[in-house]
């Protein structure tokens, strides 16, 4: 099989990034939207008995990128691709991975199924909010997480002592693991509350001592910025923390969090790409690429060799 690369209109730039390391050129497809909102998808290259890796991710409006990845992948699976691999950086409606109201949709599950009925033959997805969203998919899931690529980029750029890593929540526990045997820090953890589907939560106090320590906050994602910068005042004013930094893997900011960012105590924030951030103007933000990591599994999908390393430290 040969290996083909198609991108959606969410993240152009992360497209040509991962073709760059694969030293392929896009398959050109055409996409557009006709008068009354109907949306017309081309693959204009043969793709007959090919390896088809198509690379979407959320990006507002987050139900057209969908629908377009949708009609990408069955279009190439009636163009007789061999197989079809959805790549999403950040999978859309990942945080709708339970039942924790009456009479609401596992959209995330909603969505697994509609990928595998529109064709596709795996997914790959980086840092899902919830682990279990992996099982949500009938056909195979790779999932990738970025914690290599950021301890990486913390160790080389960054000047650690004095420094302690901190789980923005119980759920954000799990990720701490790996940061803290990557980078050798201690660790502590913001035990709070969040009721419903409300984004607001209530901060009941910190879970280990962070007290004339340089912070470094750790979440999955970020989208109003309320919940880090509610954290950075806590940590500050009444834990004792010398400062506080924040990183995140998922930059899925609305319009008004780059203001309360810019505003906030936060000194340095660091993120990936899996959401392009052209649009924003976040000050003292660092990118960690994560297209080449993606890039190298695409590869061994390809090839058929195991993706295990990727996510080891």
């Amino acid at each position: 099989m040969n290996l083909k690369i198609i991108g959606g209109s969410s993240h152009k730039g992360f497209t040509q990034a991962v073709c760059k390391y694969l030293k392929i050129k896009e398959t050109k497809t055409t996409s557009l939207v006709f008068s009354n909102d109907n949306r017309f998808v081309t693959i204009d290259e043969p793709v007959r008995g090919d390896d088809v890796f198509v690379i979407q991710t959320q990006v507002p409006p987050v139900d057209s990128h969908v629908m377009e990845l949708l009609i990408i992948i069955r279009a190439l699976r009636d163009a007789s691709a061999e197989r079809v691999t959805a790549v999403m950086p950040y999978f859309p409606y990942i945080r709708s991975d339970k039942k924790d109201q009456p009479r609401i949709a596992i959209t995330a599950r909603l969505l697994a199924d509609m990928l595998h009925t529109a064709g596709a033959s795996r997914a790959l997805i980086m840092d899902m909010h919830s682990p279990q969203v992996q099982g949500f998919f009938s056909m195979p899931c790779d999932h990738l997480l970025a914690a290599p690529e950021i301890v990486k980029y913390l160790k080389k750029n960054w000047n650690l002592k004095n420094y302690c890593l901190v789980a923005g929540d119980a759920g954000a526990a799990k990720m701490l693991k790996l940061y803290a045997d990557g980078l050798k820090l201690p660790v502590a953890i913001m035990d709070k509350r969040r009721e419903k589907n409300e984004e607001k939560v209530t901060i009941k106090g910190v879970i280990g001592d962070v007290n004339g320590k340089k912070v470094l906050l750790l979440d999955d994602e970020s989208q109003t910025g309320d919940t880090l910068i509610k954290d950075a005042d806590y940590l500050l004013q009444q834990a004792g923390a010398k400062s506080v930094d924040a990183c995140f893997v998922h930059a899925a900011l609305g319009p008004e969090a780059d203001e309360k960012l810019n505003r906030s105590p936060i000194k340095r924030l660091i993120t990936t790409d899996t959401i392009p951030l052209a649009a924003h103007r976040l000050k003292n933000c660092e990118i960690v690429s994560v297209a080449k990591m993606f890039a190298e599994c695409v590869r061994r999908i390809h090839e058929n060799k195991s993706i295990k390393s990727l996510n080891d430290l």
